[in-house]
């Protein structure tokens, strides 16, 4: 499977020299290179991508652990509903706040050496938490988790911004973003065995192993693209006109504030909020939902909960593939990244909305399969329009200050989750229906606001 895979990549990024006379002549006389050695640090980008999945998957694991013990957990140290809200929400919180400086750490000390920081110590975290008993401690455990996970999908994206030209970001960014979803379906069942075969303390302490392992791994294989591969990458115009753009700044870390003055951050950061919202819905009370209003077993729960995550998979790379094939067609590049964002979002909607008012458990289970699926359509486009809007010493901010507003709707979501839940007698239905309204909320953000307001470059 990996060699067909390699042949795939290979062949379009060859066919992409061949259409293209000044990648094949001036840019390989700047490398030194012939066009049969530029394969070789294509195929090391893609493998520092596939290090970045893996490390995607071991992130939510670590994220998911709490909701997969969530009652179990509750039962044992006797939480109510509204402590289990507070305690699902207390990883978001301090995520989406440390999200504000972990964009620009990225922009300054480089993607090596801020992804090392962050896995090594959220793993150090996730072991630490398998020695917890009380909420206190329990509440900042998930605080600090939240802070060491928030350079994970800046690093992705500033990886692929610089492994990647413009026209073939929109793919790397989601499949990055699939690590994630593949750690959402495997969370359920694999997190399920670990705490029925050790317990769910064992289960913490685990998934913090394998999270150090990989960010050892990472130190000694990652680096950046040296200028000349750069420069074969993106060819001389995009190269040029990325370094033109910094050119009047000056320095990797002047004008991050002028991001806030900008209207395209905070309609990002709002569109993030009301998707993000819904994401953490599935993420923090599916398996309760599951459970307690659909009637199945703990065993049983892990199982069908990662049918959502499953479907969310193929809705990131869905996503990543349009916006691709967008732009190959000659769209204007933002145009190419809203389209799946604002698509998928009310698709998502219409799926999610009607869940509310569903009595049969397998078309409940449908609609939320296809409403997790089309939540995911946005995701790699959101963080590849980041990259598209901002200057190059910029990219890393911007994607952190809009994953910032995201997960401010992240941390609300199990929030106001608990106290619906609380005042509705453990009612879903209002659950659901403002879920759905903030996905709405994100499409019209996304859609009629954020556009390309650079003077050096064409609208969308």
């Amino acid at each position: 499977m990996r060699l067909v895979w390699l042949y795939v990549v290979e062949n379009a990024f060859q066919n992409k020299i061949d259409g293209n006379p000044t990648m094949t002549n001036s840019n390989a006389a700047v490398t030194g290179r012939s066009e049969s050695s530029v394969p070789d640090f294509f195929k090391l980008r893609w493998m520092f991508i596939a290090l970045i999945v893996v490390g995607g998957v071991i992130n939510y694991l670590d994220r998911s652990t709490l909701s997969i013990g969530n009652t179990t957990i509750a039962k044992e140290l006797s939480f109510s509903t509204v402590e289990m809200g507070l305690l699902l929400s207390a990883f978001s919180w301090p995520y989406a706040i440390a999200n504000l400086p972990a964009g620009y750490l990225i922009d300054r000390f480089g993607v090596k050496k801020m992804f090392m920081f962050a896995i090594i110590s959220w793993s150090l975290v996730a072991v630490g938490t398998s020695f917890l008993s009380t909420f206190a401690a329990l509440y900042v455990a998930r605080m600090l988790l939240g802070i060491c996970e928030s350079p994970f999908f800046a690093s992705g994206l500033k990886a692929s911004q610089l492994w990647f030209a413009k026209q073939d970001r929109a793919l790397p960014v989601s499949v990055v973003n699939t690590g994630s979803q593949i750690g959402n379906a495997v969370a359920p069942p694999f997190l399920t065995f670990l705490m029925l075969t050790f317990s769910w303390r064992n289960m913490f302490m685990i998934v913090g192993v394998l999270g150090i392992g990989l960010g050892i791994i990472w130190w000694f294989m990652y680096r950046d693209p040296r200028p000349a591969e750069e420069r074969v990458i993106k060819g001389n115009e995009e190269l040029d006109a990325e370094l033109a753009a910094d050119a009047p700044v000056g320095s990797s870390n002047a004008n991050w504030f002028s991001l806030l003055k900008r209207p395209n951050t905070w309609f990002m950061m709002l569109g993030a909020f009301g998707i993000f919202y819904t994401v953490w819905v599935y993420l923090t009370w599916l398996p309760s939902y599951l459970q307690t209003s659909r009637g199945f077993s703990l065993s049983k729960t892990g199982w069908v909960a990662a049918l959502p995550f499953l479907c969310g998979i193929c809705g990131v790379v869905l996503g990543g593939w349009i916006s691709s094939r967008l732009v190959a067609r000659g769209w204007p590049t933002i145009r190419a990244r809203k389209l799946p964002i604002v698509g998928g979002a009310i698709l998502a909607a219409a799926a999610v909305l009607p869940v509310a008012y569903v009595e049969d458990t397998t078309l409940s289970v449908l609609l939320l399969c296809i409403g997790y699926f089309a939540a995911q359509i946005p995701i790699g486009c959101i963080w590849t329009l980041a990259s598209d809007v901002a200057e190059r010493h910029l990219v890393a901010s911007l994607g952190a200050i809009q994953n910032f507003g995201g997960f401010l709707g992240a941390a609300v979501a199990p929030i106001v989750t608990g106290v619906i839940l609380q005042q509705t007698g453990g009612s879903f239905n209002l659950v659901f229906v403002v879920a759905g309204l903030l996905l709405l909320v994100g499409a019209l953000s996304y859609g009629l606001f954020v556009r390309d307001r650079r003077p050096q470059t064409a609208g969308a």
